[in-house]
C-alpha cells in the first residue's frame, strides 16, 4: 500500500475507506497542530481517541472539529490532562489511564516543543530533552501494558534530528553552551532512538514502534520565533538544500503532515516499519550526508547500541526525579 501514498497525501486519504469503530488511540498534543489533525482523522473513521493535553480548559474549545467528526462517525473523544514537562504530572495522568484499564491499539507520541529559550523543566532537565523525550518516555513506559498485543507506538521525530546526536554525558547542557537547535536536534534523535529500543523490547508480543518525520508545516510549534526569524530559517533551509543540489523543500499543510502518523499507527505493514524512521508515508532511507536539511535519517538515530544506552540513561534520570 506504500506506493499509493507520497509527500502530498493527507491523513484522510491514508485512512480512506477504513472503519475504525472499536479501536482506541492515544494522541499526545491533541489540542493543536498535527496532533489535532491526527485525532480528527482517526475519530472521523469511528475511532475512540484519548487526547493528552496540557490544559483541559483550552483543549475543549480547540478540538471542536475533532468532537464533531467523532459524533458524526460514531467515534469518541476524551482527554487526559498532563504536562510532559513535569514527571509528577505525567505519572498522575498515566495512573489515571491505568486505573481506567481500557487498552489502546496505538499510542502516538506527537506533542513537543521546538528551539525554546534556555530553560529547565520542573524536574531540572533541559526543556526540550525533558519534554520531547523524557516526558514521553515516562508516560509510554508506565502505560505500555495498555497497548494491545499487535499494537503500535508512533513517536514524532523531525528532520532536525540531523543536527545532532544525543549527548548522554551532558544531556542538560551543564558543561557546554546552550544552542536551541542543537538541543532540539538531540531531543528529536532521542525520539527516534526511543522507538528503536521500544520496538526491540516489545516486538515479541507483536507491538511495533517507529518514529515519524511529519514534514515541515506551519503549526504553532515554532512559537518562539518572530515572523522575521521564521522566514530567515526557511530561507536558510532553502539555500542549504540548493547548495547541496537538493530540490526545494515544500511546506506541507497540516492534513499532509499528519498522514505519516496515521499510516504508521493504522495502515502500514508492522514488519516493514518496526524500528524504522518514516517520512512522506514511507520508510526513510539512511542518509549520512552532513547537511542537516537533507532528506532521510542519520544512521546514529537508528543505532541499536545508541538506543539501548539512551534507554538506560532515561530510566536513570526518570527514576531519580
Amino acid at each position: 500500500m506504500t506506493a499509493i501514498f507520497d509527500a502530498k497525501s493527507t491523513a484522510d486519504e491514508v485512512l480512506s475507506g477504513l472503519d475504525l469503530k472499536g479501536r482506541r488511540y492515544l494522541v499526545t498534543g491533541a489540542a493543536s497542530g498535527i496532533g489535532r489533525e491526527t485525532a480528527r482523522a482517526l475519530a472521523a473513521r469511528g475511532a475512540s481517541v484519548v487526547g493528552v493535553v496540557r490544559d483541559l480548559a483550552n483543549a475543549e474549545p480547540a478540538t471542536a472539529a475533532v468532537r464533531d467528526a467523532a459524533s458524526r462517525s460514531g467515534g469518541g473523544l476524551e482527554f487526559v490532562e498532563l504536562d510532559l514537562a513535569s514527571l509528577r504530572s505525567v505519572r498522575a495522568g498515566a495512573d489515571k489511564l491505568l486505573a481506567d484499564g481500557r487498552r489502546f491499539d496505538a499510542i502516538i507520541a506527537n506533542a513537543g516543543v521546538m528551539a525554546t529559550p534556555e530553560g529547565k523543566t520542573v524536574d531540572g532537565f533541559e526543556t526540550q530533552f525533558g519534554t520531547n523525550h523524557l516526558g514521553h518516555f515516562a508516560l509510554v513506559t508506565r502505560i505500555e501494558r495498555l497497548l494491545v498485543d499487535g499494537g503500535r507506538l508512533v513517536v514524532l521525530s523531525s528532520q532536525a534530528h540531523r543536527v545532532a546526536d544525543v549527548d548522554l554525558e551532558d544531556p542538560n547542557f551543564e558543561r557546554q553552551g546552550y544552542e536551541p537547535f542543537v538541543a532540539y536536534g538531540r531531543s528529536k534523535t532521542a525520539n527516534a532512538l526511543f522507538a528503536v529500543e521500544f520496538d526491540r523490547r516489545h516486538r515479541q508480543r507483536g507491538v511495533r514502534a517507529s518514529s515519524v518525520m511529519p514534514g515541515n508545516s506551519l503549526t504553532d510549534l515554532p512559537r518562539h520565533f518572530s515572523e522575521e526569524e521564521l522566514q530567515a530559517l526557511l530561507a536558510t533551509v532553502g539555500k542549504a538544500r540548493a547548495d547541496a543540489a537538493l530540490p526545494p523543500q515544500e511546506l506541507k499543510d497540516i492534513a499532509q503532515a499528519a498522514a505519516t502518523s496515521v499510516w504508521a499507527a493504522v495502515v502500514a505493514d508492522p514488519d516493514e516499519i518496526g524500528g524504522q524512521y518514516l517520512e512522506d508515508v514511507a520508510v526513510a532511507t539512511v542518509n549520512d550526508t552532513p547537511s542537516p536539511f537533507a532528506d532521510g535519517v542519520r544512521s546514529y538515530a537508528l543505532d541499536e547500541d545508541n538506543a539501548k544506552a539512551l534507554w538506560a540513561k532515561s530510566e536513570q534520570l526518570v527514576a531519580a526525579a
